[in-house]
């Protein structure tokens, strides 16, 4: 998702370290992967959106898939996925928010050559 110039990502602490991720997750049985881009959009940032291209596959415990969306609704940073449970700040924190193409390069993204293509492409 890119709105204005930014980029919705995750920032995530964890073990002392800050580092970002695109929104997503694994793909459920019967799933397409715009079919889980799309669960995962609701579950981890509260939005409903359009999946348009895949603009990159990564091989990374198995096959991941990189998406253009569009929010067509809903309010961003309000999902309620199991990551926010209490249970889960085992797994550090996870915190929806928006970042500026221009910074991508200058902050700890991950994949990063995913986070490269998109500050080349969309700037």
């Amino acid at each position: 998702m890119i709105v204005n110039k930014k980029v919705g990502l995750i920032k995530r602490i964890r073990e002392g370290k800050v580092y970002y991720v695109f929104p997503g997750g694994g793909i459920e049985d019967g799933e397409t992967p715009e079919d889980g881009a799309r669960r995962e959009a609701f579950e981890e940032l509260g939005v409903e959106v359009k999946v348009n291209d895949c603009i990159a596959r990564i091989e990374f415990n198995g096959t991941q898939y990189f998406f253009l969306s569009e929010i067509i609704g809903g309010e961003y940073g309000t999902g309620r996925s199991e990551e926010y449970a209490a249970e889960n700040r085992a797994r550090g924190t996870y915190l929806p928010m928006w970042v500026d193409l221009d910074e991508l390069s200058a902050i700890d993204v991950k994949p990063k050559e995913v986070a490269l293509m998109l500050q080349s492409v969309f700037k």
